[in-house]
């Protein structure tokens, strides 16, 4: 698939087929995150890949609750990737702080935005979830309490027959300049 299909392919799937995704898709998937780049090469990012019924469910629920319940759909993925923050180096740290800007949530998004293009690659269909029970799912997966839980991917086979809603995006020039703001 060339890169600009790949790019109109994925979208964020919130209904997915009740079937496993196969070991050497799942290899992949960790393959995309294990390459992506990385702030002085810290590769800030643990991915742990929940495919346990049990624990995806417990994982799934943590990220919609009574009031927010806009996730319920992550019930229904047979994987659920959860990315949390590993320390990344001093260097990074002090150029981030000096900055003011916080390089390892841009090299987690760069990892989560390979793993989904990925997964679109491979027929799967994905979803961020950027909200969630944190505290629950370090429960849950035993992340140690120093660690932080940065997103959430919903992973599966797409259900047939959804609808395809079109994709809105502002238009080139009203997101984009040349040479000026």
């Amino acid at each position: 698939m060339k890169f600009d299909e790949l790019m109109q392919a994925r979208r964020s799937v919130r209904k997915y087929q009740p079937k496993a995704v196969e070991p050497e898709k799942l290899q992949a998937l960790i393959e995309a995150v294990r390459m992506a780049p990385s702030a002085s090469n810290s590769q800030p990012w643990k991915l742990i890949l929940v495919d346990d019924p049990a624990i995806r469910q417990q994982v799934a629920r943590a990220t919609f609750d009574k009031i927010l319940s806009f996730n319920q759909f992550a019930m229904e993925a047979p994987v659920i990737a959860v990315l949390a923050v590993e320390k990344h180096s001093l260097l990074t740290q002090v150029a981030g702080w000096l900055k003011d800007r916080p390089f390892y949530l841009i090299d987690i998004g760069i990892a989560a935005e390979q793993f989904c293009l990925q997964a679109t690659e491979l027929g799967l269909g994905t979803c961020m979830l950027g909200y969630f029970d944190e505290d629950e799912i370090k429960k849950i997966l035993k992340i140690p309490r120093a660690i932080r839980v940065a997103l959430v991917i919903t992973v599966g086979y797409e259900a047939e027959n959804q609808p395809i809603h079109a994709k809105v995006r502002k238009a080139a020039d009203g997101m984009s300049s040349r040479n000026r703001y």
